[in-house]
């Protein structure tokens, strides 16, 4: 039974992988819209390109761990 709720946090296939970057950057761009809200000007500015350049970061190293999951194997 705890190796299926084991299973539900573990991302193995690209598809999953860009469903999550998808829910991120969608939680992402909600609070960068509130950080242009509470701080207008350059700062908000700065606190949106950070929330969103995050996600583009944690996308790329999930995909990127996908890739070496296959090649490696279990051990990597």
């Amino acid at each position: 039974m705890w190796k299926k709720f084991k299973r539900l946090f573990i991302i193995k296939t690209k598809f999953e992988a860009y469903l999550i970057t998808y829910a991120l950057a969608t939680g992402a761009i909600a609070r960068g819209q509130d950080y242009l809200i509470q701080y207008p000007g350059y700062g908000g500015i700065l606190l949106f390109l950070a929330c969103t350049g995050s996600v583009f970061m944690a996308g790329a190293k999930m995909i990127e761990a996908i890739d070496y999951h296959k090649t490696y194997g279990q051990d990597y």
